[in-house]
């Protein structure tokens, strides 16, 4: 008969905390993203995007601006994680969210 012991420590479960918020934050924008590509009557964002080099100038000109909003919101995601890490405080994913570009075409 074997067993293992397991410690957990203050900085693992600090760890495994800031692990969850990050995949609900991610999991959060990803929805945001996937609910303005469907508004604009796509499936997916990855839908949209593909649209991109369409040959219908206004189906390509829609692609291009979601693409611009789509890597504006994850520069300015990844800018927050820096800024609450700078301060050394967590955001939730509500506050995320409210200081991404908003979709404006």
């Amino acid at each position: 008969m074997s067993f293992t012991l397991t410690i957990e420590t203050p900085e693992a479960r600090a760890a495994e905390a800031l692990a969850t918020l990050q995949a609900q934050i991610t999991a959060a924008i990803d929805a945001l993203v996937e609910a303005q590509a469907r508004a604009l009557g796509y499936n997916s964002a990855a839908a949209c995007a593909g649209y991109r080099d369409s040959t219908v100038p206004a189906w390509s000109a829609e692609a291009q601006t979601f693409i611009a909003w789509r890597d504006a919101v994850w520069v300015e995601a990844y800018a927050q994680q820096v800024a609450h890490a700078g301060a050394g405080t967590l955001p939730t994913a509500g506050d995320v969210l409210a200081a991404l570009p908003v979709w404006s075409d």
